[in-house]
């Protein structure tokens, strides 16, 4: 169970995973080895599971998002390791969700523009056989964070 000074790390964490041990135990009121110690704790339990820093996708020329609508063509065993294995595999995917309703998987895809995006389509459909695939593009980001919600721990 995460204490109010574990929920607090983990907080700051989020808005900044560069800060130095120092930082967070000074906003946190503890001792430099205390709170790394606690840190050490949430990555060996999994709760840190790495940290990362976050790019501006239009300054890389990938700012079109792309959320990709996917009906299995099976639902077997073999198909599922074959489907993940070649999705995994196209670096403009960035997460890959398995849904409820009528569509099985949503991809959301990072390219430049529709014709990379037409690119990204044809090794996808050709890779693995689909039922069917829908593609809807974002026209603005409304809300991006990848701070998880921690007051109801």
């Amino acid at each position: 169970m995460l204490d109010k000074l574990d929920k607090e790390i983990l907080r700051l964490l989020q808005v900044d995973a560069g800060q130095s041990v120092s930082d967070i135990a000074e906003q946190v009121g503890l001792t430099q080895t205390p709170c790394w110690r606690r840190i050490q704790v949430l990555e060996q339990k999994g709760v840190i599971q790495s940290r990362v820093a976050l790019l501006d996708p239009n300054k890389l020329n990938v700012g079109l998002t792309v959320f990709v609508q996917v009906k299995a063509l099976k639902h077997d065993d073999k198909w599922l390791a074959q489907f993940a294995a070649h999705t995994q595999a196209l670096e403009q995917v960035t997460e890959i969700h398995r849904m409820s309703g009528e569509y099985d998987y949503l991809l959301k895809v990072m390219v430049a523009d529709m014709a990379s995006f037409d690119h990204f389509y044809k090794k996808l459909v050709a890779g693995i056989e689909l039922s069917d695939v829908t593609s809807s593009f974002s026209m603005e980001k409304i809300k991006y964070t990848s701070a998880l919600p921690l007051n109801h721990i």
